[in-house]
């Protein structure tokens, strides 16, 4: 049913459970943590300082592939306030290790990719803190320069000259698998890392030699990045007399931070800590440990200083992990009806210089089919390397690539062999009844009722009166446009969460959770759960995170599992919290445990007039003498692992005008509806849909990390050269919630962070050749930006031209 965003306050206790006998979950509930942030008492990474720190300064390679010949520090270690100049050889001399990514999935459901041998040890390119045999990519950290003052470590880091051999390089995607292509890694001489079939080949190889129709695309999605409003930092200080580190780093996750840190550093983990509080954006860009992570740790157990670095936005550009970059060509096999026979797919994923993440290509694998229910696939899924910064998990990893091939071959399929483009859709789709589905390369999808998202989106889009919207914009002069994309996605993300509940005394509950959140206002919908679960108001819920010392385990933000992970594994904490106290109480009235109720929020002995809300409960144990097993009064903590994914699904819309003089392409109208399982908060979900819509349009009209491929020059930089959404360019967005339990998770979560992203691709792109198909443009590479349509409607043009004579 679709969600109401009516606004709660965040005072509201809410007195009357629904049907379902939730109070909290449920209500759109304004976000508590926004006061703090939007009153500048947030703790981001670069708020934090250490008396006497000192700062870093990165050297960066300007060659997209080189040689390290010689780095000649002495030249500048006597310049004012310099304090070290750090290299690869300095950093191998100490025995720093390379960064543990672990880039292939490997949960339970996951596909598995192989090697090109078949074999599960894939060669991934060690990611050392600096190399100290070649650069391999442009924006590659190659030396430090810590100095007293940020102005002289950059003074003395563009003082530094290395001696570089510059080699020969490939930076494209499809250039990288081509015969005599360079080698990124003398170990993967085709640079292949990833070669991997999925499906049935010979059912597949069957349908489309008995197909009515068949019909072939290629497309590239170009590489993007996140671009987070805080740009990366890190702060390290050592403390001598303990030999413990402490590290402020925003992440995704703190807990697997100080892991992979500690490893590289070869040092116990708990010798390290790592805090990171308030994260100024992610999107998947800040899920793994960068270098400049390690590096100040190293140089502050070097120097007995504390080191700061933060990286300016050219560096961001250059070397935060960037998202998407896939090559495929797909293929669809019809029957004279329209039915969908059989698919193929050849997917290259381009990691980078290493691999950071095979995520993007591995979740991408099991959705080529989308939400279509087709008999028979292959998929061909590599992964090559390439002289350009890594690739990582992006905003709905991997899945806006395939589904936006997916959704423009039916939608150009549909309008080249005379089917209904809307009709064609519905014959195909993946029917309730038929849930849960294995689709044709074995992913299980949980739920869905695909062609009810299909008929909100088009009544909430306003379909029907799109006709005599077009004719008002053609008197105009405006061609108008009207696409629409259905998706599937999946969501499964690390296995394991914990969570420590404790009341206290004084009538506050804290929670302690391993998520990190970003901006998805996690205080305020883990606070929800905890608040119905323990049936306690919703401002006395205290959300604790991000400090290792105090959080223990946890998976950290990443994939959509946030609140599905945190939300069972806070339920089941809470079950185990009223257990325990049941216990509690029954010690304190002497009485059997058994004999005790929890009911409406209340403990109580039924024939007697005892009663206990939680926190008197708590009060009581704090001046009773318990016995060992309930020393710790009313608290408890409880691991859980889940690996079975969910599939979040829905259906966008999206209407253009384009001025055929120029090429503008103005969105004047976006319909998003999103079956995210339970809604948590229909609030937070709906600026989650805003966002993700907002970053899958971007990439679609202006985003795109350009480099060049004669020099190996990346040629974006700043927001000059980076096109971004804004909000005088995103139309008001008409969003629905659909909540169609999953099976999976106690509280039927599904997912509401990155539905949004994953059909914007397809659905902005198949809006703009709808509008000018009648001109003969039939496909148009992203980004649809000014130039790139007008030269798209020139050609059609043209070719018209050259028909006619």
């Amino acid at each position: 049913m679709p969600k109401d965003a009516h606004h709660a306050s965040l005072e509201t206790e809410l007195d009357a459970p629904d049907d379902e006998g939730f109070r909290a979950i449920g209500q759109p509930i304004r976000r508590k943590e926004d006061a703090r942030l939007l009153t500048g008492q947030g703790r981001f990474t670069d708020d934090f300082a250490c008396p006497g720190q000192t700062y870093a300064v990165m050297v960066r390679s300007p060659h997209p592939h080189a040689r390290i010949r010689a780095i000649p520090k002495d030249s500048v270690l006597g310049m004012p306030g310099v304090l070290g100049v750090f290299t690869g050889a300095d950093a191998r001399a100490d025995g720093l290790g390379a960064i543990p990514h672990d880039p292939v999935p490997s949960t339970k459901y996951d596909m598995k990719l192989r090697a090109p041998d078949g074999s599960a040890n894939v060669f991934i390119g060690p990611h050392y803190l600096l190399p100290a045999d070649r650069a391999r990519h442009v924006g590659e950290a190659v030396a430090m320069v810590v100095a007293e003052t940020r102005a002289q470590a950059e003074d003395a880091a563009e003082a530094l000259e290395i001696d570089y051999e510059i080699l020969p390089f490939v930076t494209g995607t499809a250039e990288a698998v081509a015969p005599g292509a360079p080698a990124v890694w003398d170990e993967v001489p085709d640079n292949t890392l990833i070669d991997t079939l999925f499906g049935d080949r010979e059912a597949t190889d069957a349908a489309f030699a008995g197909a009515d129709h068949a019909f072939s695309m290629d497309f590239h999605v170009d590489r993007v990045t996140g671009v987070p409003l805080e740009p990366r930092a890190a702060l390290a200080d050592f403390d001598a007399e303990t030999g413990h580190y402490t590290l402020w780093a925003g992440s995704g996750g703190a807990v697997r931070q100080k892991s992979e840190l500690a490893g590289v550093l070869g040092i116990p983990a708990d010798r390290l800590r790592v805090l990171s509080f308030d994260v100024g954006g992610n999107f998947g860009t800040r899920n793994r440990v960068y270098v400049e992570f390690g590096l100040v740790l190293w140089a502050a157990g070097k120097l007995k200083r504390p080191v700061k670095f933060t990286a300016t936005r050219s560096e961001a550009f250059l070397s935060d992990y960037q998202g998407r970059d896939l090559v495929t060509r797909v293929s669809l096999a019809l029957d004279k009806t329209g039915r969908f026979l059989a698919m193929r797919a050849d997917n290259i994923s381009n990691v980078g210089a290493r691999c950071v993440s095979l995520s993007p290509l591995g979740k991408g694998s099991a959705l080529i089919t989308g939400s279509y229910d087709i008999p028979a696939a292959t998929l061909r899924a590599r992964a090559v390397f390439t002289n350009t910064m890594c690739t990582q998990a992006y905003r709905s990893s991997g899945r806006p690539e395939v589904n936006f091939a997916l959704e423009r071959l039916i939608d150009t399929a549909a309008r080249e062999l005379g089917f209904d483009r809307i009709e064609l859709r519905r014959r195909n789709f993946v029917p309730p009844e038929k849930m849960p589905y294995t689709n044709a390369v074995g992913a299980r999808y949980d739920s869905g009722t695909y062609e009810a998202n299909l008929d909100l989106a088009m009544k909430t889009a306003g379909w029907d009166g799109f006709a005599r919207r077009r004719q008002e914009s053609e008197a105009r002069g405006r061609l108008r446009g009207l696409g629409l994309g259905h998706y599937v996605e999946s969501s499964i993300g690390s296995p394991k969460e914990r969570a420590d509940i404790s009341v206290k005394e004084e009538g506050v509950v804290n929670v302690i959770i391993g998520t990190q959140p970003s901006g998805q206002g996690h205080e305020t919908s883990f606070s929800q759960v905890v608040a119905d679960r323990l049936g306690v108001p919703f401002s006395a819920v205290r959300i604790i995170i991000g400090d290792t010392d105090v959080v223990k385990a946890g998976g950290g933000s990443h994939s959509g599992r946030s609140m599905r992970h945190a939300g069972t594994v806070m339920s089941m904490a809470s079950d185990d919290l009223i257990k325990k106290g049941k216990r509690l109480a029954a010690f304190i009235w002497g009485a059997e445990a058994d004999a005790v109720v929890w009911e409406d929020g209340r403990f109580t002995l039924p024939g007697t007039n005892h009663s206990l809300g939680v926190f008197d409960l708590a009060k009581e144990a704090a001046k009773a003498s318990l016995p060992d097993d309930l020393a710790d009064g009313l608290s408890v903590n409880r691991e859980n692992e889940m690996h079975e994914p969910v599939f979040p699904n829905g259906c966008a819309a999206c209407e253009v005008e384009v001025d055929p003089e120029t090429g503008r392409v103005d969105l004047v109208r976006y319909t998003s509806v999103d079956d995210v399982g339970r809604c948590i908060n229909p609030l937070i979900v709906h600026g989650q849909t805003h966002g993700g819509v907002a970053q899958g349009v971007g990439q679609a009209m202006w985003e795109q990390c350009v480099v060049d491929p004669e020099s190996g020059q990346p040629l974006v930089g700043t927001f000059m050269d980076y096109g971004m959404p804004r909000s005088d360019n995103i139309p008001s967005i008409a969003s629905e919630i659909v909540e169609v339990l999953s099976p999976t998770n106690p509280l039927g979560i599904k997912a509401g962070g990155e539905g949004g992203t994953t059909p914007a691709l397809s659905v902005v792109t198949n809006a703009v050749i709808d509008a000018l198909w009648p001109l003969g443009v039939r496909d148009i590479k992203m980004p649809l930006t000014p130039v790139t349509v007008w030269r798209a409607i020139q050609d059609a043009r043209k070719k018209k031209r050259t028909a006619a004579e």
